[in-house]
């Protein structure tokens, strides 16, 4: 399983909003230049995350875009799934019913729904909240004085 730049870059969106919304609206420009994003390509992320209800957008001169819920109620796993889809390693355990017709005495289903299951309780484990905090304490190690 590989994640997409789509995923990958919605997550750093939602990260950057998570960040920087808490007093204000957040620009796709600002963001833009933050991460090193094309607009073009934000506008894209933004209209989906929008669409399912991740983010709410704002018009107007102070407009831009929030999150719609709480950093620590938005997990990697949410957002990833929305962006890429299944986080499965296999196709056969994309559906809720196993439809391979070799299941049954497949030696190996047993190593992808184990991988399955892990990949899924990791990214489900991590909050926006907990990637936000991960950034303070980063950003507070490089604060010295001389």
């Amino acid at each position: 399983m590989k994640i997409s730049t789509k995923g990958r870059y919605s997550l750093r969106l939602m990260l950057d909003i998570a960040q920087h919304g808490e007093m204000s609206n957040v620009s796709i420009r600002g963001i833009s230049e933050r991460q090193g994003i094309s607009t073009k390509y934000l506008e894209q992320l933004v209209s989906m995350l929008v669409r399912v209800g991740y983010l709410k957008s704002i018009r107007g001169a102070q407009g831009g875009y929030r999150l719609a819920k709480k950093p620590s109620e938005y997990t990697v796993g949410d957002i990833l799934r929305i962006t890429e889809g299944s986080l499965s390693p296999v196709s056969c355990l994309d559906d809720e019913v196993n439809q391979c017709p070799r299941v049954a005495s497949c030696p190996t289903i047993g190593v992808w729904k184990g991988l399955y299951e892990t990949i899924n309780n990791y990214v489900d484990s991590i909050t926006l909240e907990d990637l936000v905090n991960a950034g303070k304490k980063a950003n507070d190690a490089l604060d010295f004085c001389i």
